[in-house]
């Protein structure tokens, strides 16, 4: 049994399990209404109730009073419907629009993706989660030196666990540390969300993907998330390497090829039976014409910069149409 619910001013509509608070079942559809902690502790899901009745749950009563519920206010976080619902709620769609927090994590499961890519998986503490647009990242705070900054691989919708893939890099002091001295239950603090790269739904664009190397990671979490709320633009994906086995996480690929977004993978380095030399090329010889395209592209910066001036002045992208982020990597310190 489920409960049609209709967001106000944006009249968009989805359905709400009885078993389902608001917020899970907004976020489950790809509406992303603002939340923090998701516990009824925050206050921040706090939305109003135009039509219908809903059990308001765990709401802290610190945090939403009687006479608030009176004047029909919910904890979206908390609330589940009785009926069919039209309730207020701004939507969040810029990333001016989220809170950037500093919070500790754990450090709940490491995984080796390849040789030189450690998958790191961060929980937060129970009153927390993070709101995020899918292709942003946050930064990992030291008690010495430069923050240091890492996409965020997971979408939106999959929070429960901050999903980063970390390279390790020759004079890297940071990632040194993760492949050799980082362990499980390992306590980080992280500064998040930040950055302007993520998916612009509204736009019409077919999408052409461009990563090298971990820019896979933001990739990722742009496409589940695309997938996740039904997009139904082409997509293309094409991810440069400098050897094959520099590729990972292929099974994710497969599955995302079933779907119907077109994977070229592309090798610099070495010899193999695929498309060979820089990633930005292969596209170059795909596509005669960028003009009607949408361009994500990120990893290394000579990547990224190559990819902006080629597309557009040879292939006649607008330069509003290409979103990017280099990752540059900062030297010990």
């Amino acid at each position: 049994m489920s409960f049609k619910t209709t967001i106000q001013p944006s009249n968009h509509t989805f359905p709400v399990g009885k078993d389902e608070t608001i917020l899970e079942a907004a976020l489950e559809h790809g509406y992303n209404l603002p939340y923090s902690c998701r516990n009824g502790a925050c206050g921040v899901c706090k939305g109003k109730i135009l039509q219908g009745s809903v059990d308001y749950g765990k709401a802290q009563a610190f945090v939403l009073s009687e006479e608030e519920k009176a004047a029909g206010l919910a904890l979206f976080c908390c609330a589940k419907p009785l009926t069919d619902l039209v309730v207020e709620s701004h939507e969040v769609t810029t990333e001016q629009e989220i809170t950037v927090k500093t919070l500790p994590c754990r450090v709940e499961k490491m995984v080796k993706l390849a040789d030189d890519v450690m998958a790191l998986y961060l929980k937060l503490p129970t009153n927390e989660r993070l709101q995020f647009l899918s292709g942003q990242y946050i930064d990992i705070l030291q008690k010495e030196g430069k923050p240091r900054s890492f996409s965020l691989a997971n979408a939106p919708h999959d929070d429960e666990l901050l999903e980063l893939h970390v390279r390790n890099i020759a004079g890297g002091e940071f990632t040194n540390h993760v492949f050799t001295k980082m362990k499980e239950r390992d306590i980080l603090r992280i500064k998040g969300p930040l950055g302007n790269f993520f998916l612009h739904e509204d736009s019409p664009r077919p999408i052409i993907f461009v990563a090298s190397g971990t820019g896979f990671a933001p990739v990722k979490a742009i496409i589940e998330h695309a997938l996740h709320i039904g997009l139904k633009r082409e997509m293309h994906f094409y991810w440069g390497v400098r050897k094959q086995a520099d590729f990972y996480m292929l099974d994710k690929v497969k599955e995302w090829e079933a779907l119907g977004i077109k994977f070229t993978p592309v090798v610099s380095d070495e010899q193999w039976n695929g498309r060979m030399g820089f990633v930005h090329q292969a596209v170059l010889d795909d596509f005669k014409d960028l003009s009607g395209y949408a361009v994500y592209a990120c990893g290394a910066p000579v990547v990224v910069e190559a990819a902006h001036r080629e597309f557009t002045t040879q292939r006649g992208l607008p330069n509003d149409a290409f979103y990017s982020d280099a990752f540059t990597f900062v030297p010990k310190t």
